[in-house]
């Protein structure tokens, strides 16, 4: 089979994009995939062991069919919970397209079915002075999977995000409609208007799941058949 690869991104910080690429991941598996995520900048990390370390990173890495080193999971690991770039800059480190994508491309080297990769915030978070996280994207040239957090303003959130995945020239394979909160006013009104304008098949709606929801229960509300079907 041709491996998959996909870029996760989301409308937001905080919109579910760990939650999604950790079921897409057991979406893979459970069609007999070997599948792999990867975080290339986490921030918001803690100690443990004498290095650092981020949840989220943590999750990929254990549900990954494939063991992977944590490095390799996630090679640039930030204390700070603060945009890249400045977690980065008070850590001394700066952050590069190019050598992320590289990273990256050696996970990608080991022949895995699927890769997923997750970004860190929306998709023009800054990496640095003059690049974003859609460099590191651009420089990978996966298919974007777009997360929705759906509350209010995520039409503009949305669609801003899927015309500047077509502007760098890279394809919007999917979105996923995820659910922030308990209520949304005129919920299947938006959900029919970005069914009408985003230029992606919807992999699916995940109902607002609670503080503590958990990729197992996100993966029952996703169809991952377009994506990982043979």
């Amino acid at each position: 089979m041709t491996p998959k690869r996909f870029f996760i991104t989301g409308t937001d910080t905080g919109v579910g994009k760990t939650l999604v690429t950790g079921a897409l991941l057991l979406n893979a598996r459970a069609h007999g995939l070997g599948a792999v995520g990867v975080k290339p900048v986490a921030a918001g990390c803690s100690r443990e062991g004498g290095r650092l370390v981020n949840d989220d990173a943590l999750l990929l890495q254990r549900l990954a069919s494939v063991q992977l080193d944590y490095a390799d999971v996630n090679p640039v690991a930030l204390e700070p919970v603060l945009a890249p770039h400045i977690a980065a800059a008070r850590a001394g480190v700066t952050l590069n397209a190019a050598l992320l994508a590289a990273q990256v491309s050696r996970v990608d080297a080991g022949g895995h079915d699927v890769l997923l990769v997750e970004g860190a915030g929306g998709w023009l978070v800054p990496l640095n002075d003059q690049e974003t996280m859609a460099d590191l994207a651009t420089w990978l040239g996966y298919p974007v999977i777009l997360v929705v957090a759906m509350r209010l303003g995520c039409l503009n959130h949305a669609l801003l995000t899927a015309d500047a995945v077509a502007r760098a020239g890279l394809t919007l394979a999917g979105w996923v409609a995820n659910t922030t909160g308990a209520t949304m006013d005129a919920f299947d009104e938006n959900l029919r208007t970005l069914e009408q304008r985003l230029p992606a098949l919807r992999l699916g709606t995940v109902p607002y799941l609670g503080p503590a929801a958990t990729p197992e229960q996100v993966n029952t509300w996703l169809d991952g058949t377009t994506l990982f079907g043979h």
